[in-house]
């Protein structure tokens, strides 16, 4: 009998995640600051897979209600994947809601003993699989016109360089860094799929909002005058977006 070809192939894949932390018990509470958080940036979390970070709220006696708030995220948008983390209860619950288990890759590198590994040649087979497990690095998109309000430009897979002035209700989204060579005065979004060392560089930052791995801060009241309209670099010192400005080294 000729060999059946196969309908599907197994790979292990390193692919971009957003994780959203739970830092309270109360459901209540995290879906109103989610609201808010959606309100400002609708399109942030859209068609990204998402898993629910539980480990900061994993020594709390309440379980959330995983049927509820898979509902409310999913109306949202927000493509929920499992949860990450949690009490045995709590990953009981989510599982018995068909959410996905993800396991915590920092809590097992610290549960492994250290040892001295002499290692043997990787079979070339073995090489070219985990290549193409690896999500592709893109070219840098680069915006050479004005972007007008209510437009939004997302740089997949890569940095995003605009030459050109970002106007007011404009949007600039990328997975890694973001160039502005001009006035920045819309939103920015960099290290879209969770790159934390994804940074902002803008020639005249006037921006609504940055954000940096998911990470945002929002400005009502316009830029800190002294940084107002100056070359500024946005980043993150631990979980607070940090704005830095730029000095010319001579």
């Amino acid at each position: 009998m000729p060999k059946e070809t196969p309908a599907f192939k197994i790979k292990n894949a390193n692919l971009p995640l957003f994780v959203l932390h739970a830092m309270t018990p109360d459901m209540a509470q995290f879906k109103q600051q989610l609201e808010v958080h959606l309100a400002q940036m609708p399109d942030f979390f859209a068609s990204a897979p998402v898993a629910l970070g539980l480990a900061a709220i994993a020594e709390a006696d309440a379980t959330p209600d995983f049927a509820d708030l898979t509902r409310f995220m999913r109306q949202r948008g927000m493509a929920i994947a499992g949860v990450i983390g949690g009490s045995e209860q709590q990953r009981r619950a989510a599982q018995d809601c068909g959410l996905g288990l993800f396991p915590e890759a920092r809590a097992a590198r610290k549960a492994a003993e250290p040892e001295i590994v002499v290692p043997e040649p990787v079979p070339e087979e073995v090489i070219e699989e985990a290549a193409d497990a690896l999500p592709p690095r893109r070219p840098t998109l680069v915006i050479d016109k004005p972007v007008r309000t209510g437009q939004r430009i997302h740089a997949e897979g890569g940095d995003l360089v605009v030459l050109a002035i970002v106007n007011a209700g404009a949007e600039l989204i990328a997975d890694g860094d973001i160039h502005v060579y001009a006035p920045l005065r819309g939103r920015a979004l960099a290290g879209a799929r969770g790159d934390t060392g994804a940074r902002i560089f803008a020639q005249c930052m006037e921006a609504e909002l940055v954000s940096i791995a998911g990470y945002f801060q929002v400005f009502e009241d316009g830029i800190p005058a002294p940084l107002r309209s100056k070359s500024v670099q946005v980043f993150l010192e631990g979980e607070q977006v940090t704005l830095a400005a730029l000095t010319s080294v001579r």
